[in-house]
């Protein structure tokens, strides 16, 4: 007897399922935000902390000098007593044993703030690491959420294809997933530091510009020079999400682009080639050489240590090769490839899960000490024959 699927109580399972993730998830940034902010009061902390003990330790340098000198004095005193009055061997007896004690507690307080710092270090790594857990978790509820959260109608009314459609959908909701990471990444390490900079100088500029007008002159040059990096790292985050001259200059002439900023960047040296017997109409395929060039580059620029690059691009009329071949240190190709855990293999696993998302194939052939190399092959589209 043919068993059939109630549509709607299964949506109704969904509606509550995606309601509690939905609570969770915000209850897991509630956590990751007040762990930001207690890295933050922590550091703040921290850092009055050390100001505080590099003064101490000041004191303490001075004292034990000091101490060394009256010891000095009463060792003279005592030894000349003819020379000196009773009053004077009592008031260098005295001053020895008062510097003696206060070199002992400024010493003893020293100990107490080395404890402190220690103590706040480690509180400091502790909430760090609660952040970073909290933020792949909420990572992975993104996906479990994007993915319920979708249209799930077309699996409702095509089961026979579940399987293919789900392992095709948690792909394409994980890279999202991921880019959204990485570009939150960027912008927070680049974009939002150096503002957060800005607000600082601006402050700073503020108050020096009735006391010194000549530094707040010279802080609002720095202003300005912090601003214009800003403004670089936010062109180059918005051109690594969508390059612009795809649609303006074609894909050979952006991926020459992107080759002549890599070499300009890390002195590595790149031969390219290609040959266009087909034409490729779907910009989604462009769009994916382009990221397996760039990430391939990102990767051996990071990672290889290599001096020479070979990228090969040959678009046919039936199949898109690429080859891109370093000569840098190598590695293992079954610790990192197959792994998103491992930070190295990051980008290769990017290079892989495209490729797979287009029915492509990929070969990755490295060892260690003899250099990389990577061989893609992609179908054209059968609309572009």
């Amino acid at each position: 007897m043919a068993k059939y699927v109630d549509i709607k109580a299964l949506n109704e399972v969904v509606k509550k399922t995606i309601g509690a993730i939905e609570s969770g998830k915000k209850e897991i940034f509630e956590i990751a935000e007040k762990a930001r902010n207690d890295c933050r009061e922590i550091e703040e902390e921290l850092m009055q902390l050390n100001e505080k003990l590099k003064s101490v330790i000041y004191e303490v340098d001075k004292l034990t000098i000091l101490e060394k000198n009256s010891r000095r004095k009463l060792l003279t005193v005592s030894r000349n007593f003819d020379k000196y009055s009773e009053e004077d061997i009592k008031k260098a007896y005295e001053m020895a044993k008062d510097l003696q004690v206060n070199l002992s507690l400024k010493r003893h307080e020293e100990q107490e703030l080395v404890k402190q710092r220690t103590s706040l270090e480690l509180r400091l790594k502790k909430t760090k690491e609660v952040v970073e857990k909290a933020e792949a978790l909420a990572s992975k509820v993104g996906v479990a959420l994007g993915y319920l959260s979708g249209d799930l109608q077309d699996v409702f009314e095509q089961l026979e294809d579940i399987q293919q459609r789900q392992l095709m959908g948690i792909k394409i909701i994980k890279a999202q997933e991921r880019e959204r990471q990485r570009v939150s990444r960027e912008i927070h390490d680049g974009p939002a530091q150096i503002m957060a900079n800005v607000v600082l100088k601006a402050e700073l500029c503020e108050r020096l510009i009735d006391i010194d007008i000549l530094k707040a002159k010279q802080q609002l040059n720095l202003l300005k020079s912090i601003v214009r990096d800003s403004l670089k790292d936010i062109r180059r985050i918005i051109y690594d999400l969508m390059p612009m001259s795809l649609d303006d200059l074609g894909l050979i002439p952006t991926i020459q682009r992107l080759i002549l900023n890599f070499q300009r960047e890390s002195g590595i040296n790149v031969d390219f080639s290609f040959d266009e017997k087909g034409e490729i109409k779907e910009n989604i395929i462009q769009l994916t050489i382009f990221r397996i060039i760039q990430e391939a580059l990102n990767n051996i620029k990071k990672h290889s240590k290599a001096t020479n690059v070979i990228i090969k691009l040959d678009i046919g009329l039936e199949n898109i090769y690429i080859k891109i071949i370093d000569n840098g240190i190598g590695f293992d190709v079954n610790d990192k490839v197959d792994s998103i855990n491992n930070q190295n293999g990051f980008g290769l696993y990017s290079i892989k899960e495209r490729v797979d998302l287009l029915r492509g194939k990929i070969e990755i052939d490295s060892k260690l000490g003899r250099g990389t190399k990577i061989s893609v092959i992609i179908p054209i589209c059968e609309e572009e024959k």
